[in-house]
């Protein structure tokens, strides 16, 4: 017979955890004596919603759900913009948060609500665990998360059933993911019909095909049948940036370019496209549409020509790949050359240091393994486009959720993921602001990650939209006079880059110490406004 708090942290540990990211409260105290005891490490945050963002991005990259923890009430709230960036950005995850007891569900006492109907609408399921249920909610949580689209599942801990008593079996947590059907052979051959009577048929690659790995599969139909492709940014990775059908990603900077392809069309082939980053008819023609997924279409009734294939996304592409070669009117010369426009237009000449010069150093300087982990605003844009992975690097960003404050908490995630890979985040100074404190997390840690801080005093993309309505521009300075004004901020030593020169010499420093760094880059942030599109169509 052991206690439910023992009991929980050895099924966590047995199922691969190593970390839970969070801020604790009282109750949380018998849970973490577990921690320490067993060997699961609790990393305290400085924001809960961080501890969300750390646990996400332990999930991405390990295929194993992430955990974090809150106590109640603000803590809860603090955490759900974590477990809302898991929700549409397609993470596995385990949110645990501290609540009252049955009897005091609706009482008005200090910090009390109702955490179940607060995480229902950014959770894929949620529940409250005990002594009776202990056994099957873990396993159902866990299978409900990595089931496809793998999400984040919250658990509540009600106050002092910690020492509430289950059996030695009750841990023996076994659980399986729900199978993801065949797609209908109606389906596919209806698919096949509709493009081999097409003649300009695009390919638009999206986070699905990007989560299940099938990059392999993509390239061999796309040489087989020479055609051009688009991507969805969190589908970085999945085609090399010098490959001859790649033409670009879709939503990110001068992704006008990209429409001069995609505007050809006749037909667009979305593989494993999640409508969550950028929804169809914000940018595809009016054309027929195929849609091989494991989740229905979305999309608005204008498109009249729709075609689903819906199931296990390696088989409909097998299937794919079984078609013979038909000819189309592509001219993946006039595609490479366009693709050579775009990425000129990305790096423009000007007389001070901009945001392209930084990101280029920073790619020079990074290994090719290295991961860049990317903060919202209009710097993701650019880095969207410009950035040039490969295959075998890793960026991490948010794009369905979308929240500022992303990047240094996924910096610290993936370096605790991932110890022997450099790690770089690039953020603006606005959204530096929001999780600035989790560098104390680093420095507790001796994490040697590397915050990118480009500096230009202004919320650009807000900047760059009030251009767009033709409004005065209002509330958009982050600052007046200078930034860090200091070589240490948090005890972390701040760098600071002016030109390619220091930025270059500044990060190949940066990236040999045992600690954090920033790097305060003083950038020109006026190329943004001739490098985010408004109109995508």
């Amino acid at each position: 017979m052991i206690s439910l708090a023992e009991g929980l942290v050895t099924a966590l540990k047995d199922l691969g955890v190593k970390y839970v990211f969070g801020i604790p409260g009282g109750p949380s105290i018998p849970y973490m004596n577990e921690m320490k005891k067993q060997g699961i490490e609790f990393i305290t945050t400085a924001n809960e919603q961080s501890a969300g963002m750390m646990a996400d991005v332990f999930g991405r990259l390990t295929g194993i759900p992430g955990v974090c923890h809150s106590t109640f009430g603000a803590g809860a709230t603090n955490l759900s913009t974590g477990v809302g960036g898991a929700w549409l950005d397609r993470s596995p995850l385990i949110a645990l948060t501290t609540e009252f007891k049955d009897e005091d569900l609706g009482r008005r006492i200090q910090m009390n609500m109702d955490q179940q109907a607060f995480m229902a609408p950014i959770t894929k399921w949620t529940t409250r665990i005990d002594k009776d249920n202990f056994s099957h909610t873990l396993s159902k949580a866990f299978s409900v998360a990595l089931s496809e689209n793998p999400g984040p599942v919250h658990i509540g801990l009600q106050a002092n059933t910690h020492d509430d008593v289950i059996t030695s079996n009750d841990i023996k947590i076994k659980f399986e993911t729900a199978k993801v059907p065949l797609p209908d052979q109606m389906q596919l051959k209806t698919a096949r019909a509709v493009f081999a009577s097409s003649r300009k048929p695009i390919l638009a690659i999206g986070l699905t095909a990007f989560r299940h790995g099938l990059s392999k599969e993509i390239k061999t139909f796309i040489e087989e049948q020479k055609l051009p492709v688009v991507i969805t940014p969190m589908a970085k990775g999945m085609l090399h940036e010098d490959h001859p059908s790649y033409a670009g990603v879709l939503f990110h900077a001068k992704s006008n370019f990209v429409a001069n392809i995609y505007r050809q069309a006749d037909l667009v082939i979305g593989i494993g496209y999640d409508s969550v980053e950028f929804n169809y008819e914000t940018w595809m023609p009016n054309v027929p549409l195929i849609h091989l997924d494991t989740e229905p279409l979305d999309i608005t009734k204008e498109y009249k020509e729709t075609y689903e294939v819906i199931g296990d996304l390696k088989a409909s592409l097998d299937f794919l790949n079984s078609f013979d070669s038909y000819e189309n009117d592509w001219n993946l010369d006039d595609v490479a050359q366009n693709k050579i426009r775009m990425f000129e237009a990305l790096s423009p000449m000007t007389d001070s240091f901009n945001p392209s010069q930084a990101l280029e150093i920073i790619r020079e300087v990074l290994p090719l393994d290295g991961i860049l982990t990317a903060d919202v605003g209009a710097h993701l844009h650019l880095i969207g486009q410009l950035w040039r992975m490969g295959e075998k690097g890793t960026l991490l960003m948010t794009n369905g959720w979308s929240s500022m404050g992303f990047g240094i908490p996924s910096a610290i995630g993936a370096k605790l993921c991932k110890p022997y890979k450099t790690v770089v985040c690039v953020t603006g100074d606005g959204g530096f602001l929001m999780n600035c404190g989790e560098l104390m997390v680093a420095r507790r840690l001796g994490l040697n990650i590397v915050v990118v801080v480009l500096v230009d005093n202004e919320y650009s993309l807000i900047k760059v939209k009030q251009e767009w309505k033709t409004v005065d521009q209002y509330a958009t300075t982050v600052l007046k006079g200078n930034y860090f004004d200091a070589d240490i901020f948090l005890g972390v030593p701040v760098y600071q880059a002016r030109d390619e020169k220091e930025m270059r010499n500044q990060l190949k420093d940066a990236i040999t110490k045992e600690g954090p760094v920033i790097i305060e880059a003083f950038v020109d942030g006026s190329i943004y406004s001739d490098m985010i599109v408004k109109d995508h169509k």
